[in-house]
């Protein structure tokens, strides 16, 4: 695997058939292709052994570096679904997520799947005194906070937490936050 990239070599992910994600990076760096697989340590308990095992950091998903009109190779590859674009063409993952994701991995720090969220995302406390609470995720100076709202008054309240404890509400949708319409959202925690 080179890690120098030519302008022309963009990083793409790569859809894979449920757990083949392993065998499909294995074949691509096959091919002589610059493939990664960013995983995590987890360990497994059976009712007769405990095992560590390393699991894809993003299960269905592989990143090979190639270009953009060489895009057929990549689809021949077994087990190879798709790769993820708009449209009809491949769209490149941005350079410092990836370069991000490398030198986690490169660490060897902990790492483990989290769920996306974003500031202005609708989320749910997870734990804690607050567990259940919903409200809108916003960034201080490096502190997290939640910040609930009384329409009818048109106030809000903000509560600094751990960002840990803090998941997406799906079914949320900012176009809508000003209405007074119902929000359809998960119903589990």
């Amino acid at each position: 695997m080179h890690t120098d990239a030519s302008p022309a070599l963009q990083w793409f992910a790569i859809t894979t058939k449920p757990n083949l994600e392993k065998s499909v990076t294995a074949s691509l760096a096959g091919r002589g292709l610059s493939s990664f697989l960013p995983t995590y340590g987890a360990r497994r308990i059976w009712s007769d052994r405990i095992k560590d095992i390393e699991q894809p950091l993003f299960p269905g998903y592989t990143f090979c570096q190639f270009m953009a009109e060489r895009r057929a190779a990549i689809l021949s590859v077994s087990g190879v679904t798709s790769i993820v674009g708009f449209g009809r063409g491949p769209v490149p993952v941005e350079e410092d997520e990836m370069a991000a994701l490398r030198a986690i991995v490169a660490s060897g720090a902990a790492a483990l799947a989290w769920p996306f969220v974003r500031v202005g995302d609708r989320v749910r406390v997870s734990r804690g005194a607050l567990a259940g609470l919903e409200g809108i995720l916003v960034s201080d100076k490096s502190r997290w906070r939640v910040v609930v709202s009384i329409t009818l008054l048109q106030r809000s309240v903000a509560v600094e937490i751990d960002r840990d404890w803090l998941r997406p509400v799906r079914g949320f949708d900012p176009r809508r936050a000003g209405s007074r319409d119902p929000i359809p959202r998960e119903l589990s925690p």
